[in-house]
């Protein structure tokens, strides 16, 4: 079984927070309240990023691309406890967030799009043709 090592998380009782920082998500300081798990993979003629974006609506995100930043961004409401609620532990992040992705030159803007389905959104950017891998014949002469 293989746990990941924190070695400072609990270290003058900073726990969470310290392993936030370590981990490249946003302070409280930062204006978002929470950062969705994003993955980023390469495909021969794309990229694809992944979001993890569960309890929301399409409506409520936006993706936008402005001076080569891919940028994703949206709100997520949790239900509120009513007025009979004894009480309750609330462990799913509501807020906004906004996370962006500079892209390269490879990348053809004009052509990305995106899907949400089942809790992920998942944007393709397409790659421009002069950027795509070409096979060279090779000739025996």
């Amino acid at each position: 079984m293989l746990t990941l090592w924190k070695p400072f998380g609990e270290l003058f009782g900073l726990g969470r927070e310290f392993d936030d920082l370590v981990e490249g998500k946003p302070s409280q300081g930062d204006r978002v309240d929470f950062a969705p798990a994003v993955d980023v993979e390469e495909q021969p003629d794309h990229f694809l990023v992944s979001a993890d974006l569960p309890g929301m609506s399409e409506k409520d995100i936006e993706v936008k691309v402005q001076d080569g930043v891919l940028l994703l961004s949206g709100k997520r409401e949790v239900g509120k406890e009513g007025k009979t609620s004894r009480g309750y532990c609330r462990e799913r992040s509501s807020g906004t967030f906004c996370r962006t992705f500079t892209l390269g030159d490879g990348v053809d803007p004009a052509k990305i799009e995106a899907v949400y389905k089942n809790g992920v959104l998942t944007v393709k950017l397409p790659k421009k043709e002069e950027t795509k891998p070409r096979q060279i014949p090779v000739s025996a002469n």
